[in-house]
């Protein structure tokens, strides 16, 4: 299964790079993210992270989601990598990519995973529901919630935030 998708923010490559690697922020700026919290930290924006988020469906249906991650942002590509390590989703690969283009910057996120170890279904589930009624389902919804976070601080000119340090459980 590979996911991509993309959306173009009206904010420079670093505060955009800056707002989706500041993980633990996210369940301030995102309200589908339930909670983002370091098990291991090496540093800002590497380590062992655990996420839980809403999947959210017409009317108050939703379904809750939960995965842990290794994580490594590199501020000088710039990207944010993830490997799965636990959760349906475990051995799951995602990019985070950040293209300026003039004023602009594009963010595309890729999603790269060979499914489930279910017997028989595990690719198909991931291909034809995982895939793409929840993985790029929340994908889609954190571009935006980081796109508006993003514009908003650029409109304001508002610098980041330190690194969030206090989100641990």
């Amino acid at each position: 299964m590979r996911t991509v998708d993309e959306h173009v923010m009206r904010a420079p490559p670093r505060l955009c790079f800056e707002i989706a690697a500041d993980v633990e922020r996210w369940p301030l700026i995102l309200p589908h993210y339930r909670w983002v919290r370091f098990q291991r930290r090496d540093d800002f924006a590497r380590g062992r992270v655990e996420m839980a988020a809403w999947r959210d469906f017409a009317g108050p249906a939703r379904y809750p989601t939960w995965w842990v991650s290794e994580m490594a942002a590199h501020p000088d590509e710039p990207a944010v990598y993830y490997r799965h390590v636990d959760g349906v989703t475990r051995g799951m690969v995602v990019k985070w990519e950040f293209h300026p283009d003039g004023e602009l910057t594009r963010v595309r996120i890729t999603h790269d995973w060979s499914g489930p170890d279910w017997p028989l279904i595990g690719r198909v589930a991931a291909n034809r529901i995982i895939g793409p009624h929840f993985v790029s389902a929340i994908a889609r919804r954190t571009l935006a919630g980081v796109a508006a976070e993003a514009e908003r601080r650029a409109r304001a000119g508002t610098p980041t935030p330190e690194p969030s340090e206090s989100h641990d459980a």
